[in-house]
């Protein structure tokens, strides 16, 4: 894949901006109300190496089996997480967010994210009581990579290594 480009990287410091100044602006106001449309079936479960790493230690670090599916926080209530949000993906598939979400059910561990309907994704605000906000923030990456985009927008593979890591700022 080689080295990121200066017009790639500049865009991703613009996306991870917006993304903060989405959070910090928002943590005194209510997020709205949306109804979650019907999901699209889901397409066959697919395995990954998910790794989520906390400040101090490891919250999980192993295989999930994974699909794109509807995904329920406290904060931001049940909506789609398959891929196909914000028009990512014509087709429903597995994501990094869905793979947290059934490792945090499979292993007992909590996560939490507020819904953003202008982007149809989540922010992952918390996992395993491990709180981002002005200070730190869960980065999400694939093969090494952080995405370009939320992580119910983006597509997995079957194999790929996925990670959620504690960031500080």
């Amino acid at each position: 894949m080689g080295r990121p480009t200066t017009r790639r990287l500049i865009r991703r410091a613009g996306l991870f901006t917006a993304a903060l100044a989405l959070v910090l602006g928002s943590s005194a106001t209510a997020s709205a109300a949306v109804t979650a449309a019907p999901a699209a079936p889901a397409a066959a479960p697919i395995t990954v190496n998910l790794t989520v790493q906390g400040p101090d230690s490891a919250v999980f670090d192993g295989t999930v089996s994974t699909t794109g599916h509807d995904v329920t926080t406290a904060s931001g209530g049940t909506h789609p997480c398959d891929g196909t949000n914000n028009g990512a993906n014509p087709s429903p598939g597995p994501t990094p967010t869905a793979a947290l979400d059934d490792a945090a059910t499979a292993e007992g561990f909590d996560w939490d994210g507020t819904w953003y309907a202008s982007f149809e994704d989540y922010f992952v605000s918390t996992i395993d009581g491990h709180t981002g906000g002005a200070e730190a923030y869960w980065n999400i990456s694939v093969n090494g990579t952080s995405t370009p985009v939320g992580g119910c927008q983006f597509r997995i593979e079957a194999g790929d290594d996925v990670a959620f890591t504690w960031t500080e700022l």
